[in-house]
């Protein structure tokens, strides 16, 4: 399932958000500028979130915990996650205030993090990427807007169809796969050793992170237009 849009209208211009999808972008530019594989390689392993690295020298690594968000491995995961973000970001902002969005985003791709090195703590695979803070941003959605439309297209085959499914559905389901990849990936290292590929457990855990956390971070009442 693809969304494509949303029913909630901002009242406010989704500054941040805007920033954050620009600030991905640019740091994906700076990527693909690199001038050989080599050097791209070393660049994401300094910057990116390596658990068991973050696990032996936390008080080092630290840092990376927050510069991985900004890296993505490819076309299709940055442009797929930043259209995650800018289809349900800018109503979480508009709800929490600029700056409680701001705090609230990092905090959720922070704890996203913490969940994938404490289930996989003696990786060395690079975890990158603003899943796990997207993630937080789509479980705060969840709290604010579940009755809300999301325009969503099915691929059926040959086929694709635009349906409008409510957000506490979407949301739903999307949680629930995440979680559900997330346990096959803890058997499928129990019994084969380490396995690259999708931080499933970032995406779970930021998800319920932003369920959460929104809770602390949203202002008491609605503003009036």
């Amino acid at each position: 399932m693809i969304p494509i849009r949303d029913s909630v209208k901002s009242r406010s211009y989704p500054l941040v958000n805007v920033l954050l999808i620009a600030a991905n972008l640019a740091m994906f530019v700076r990527e693909i500028t690199l001038s050989n594989a080599d050097v791209l390689h070393d660049f994401i392993s300094a910057w990116a979130v390596v658990p068991g690295r973050l696990v032996a020298f936390p008080w080092t690594d630290w840092p990376t915990i927050f510069s991985a968000m900004f890296l993505h491995g490819g076309w299709s995961h940055v442009l797929g996650n930043m259209m995650y973000l800018w289809i349900f970001g800018d109503n979480v902002e508009d709800r929490l205030g600029h700056f409680r969005y701001l705090v609230f985003y990092l905090c959720a791709g922070t704890a996203a993090t913490l969940a994938q090195v404490f289930l996989h703590p003696l990786s060395r695979v690079p975890m990158i990427g603003a899943s796990g803070a997207i993630a937080g941003v789509l479980g705060a959605y969840f709290v604010l807007y579940p009755g809300a439309k999301v325009l969503t297209l099915i691929p059926l085959g040959f086929f694709v169809r635009l349906v409008e499914i409510p957000a506490f559905f979407f949301l739903g389901f999307w949680f629930v796969l995440q979680a559900f990849q997330g346990w096959g990936s803890l058997l499928q290292s129990a019994a084969h050793g380490e396995t690259g590929g999708v931080a499933w457990w970032a995406h779970a855990g930021g998800f319920f992170a932003g369920f959460v956390l929104v809770w602390f971070f949203k202002r008491s009442g609605r503003r009036k237009r």
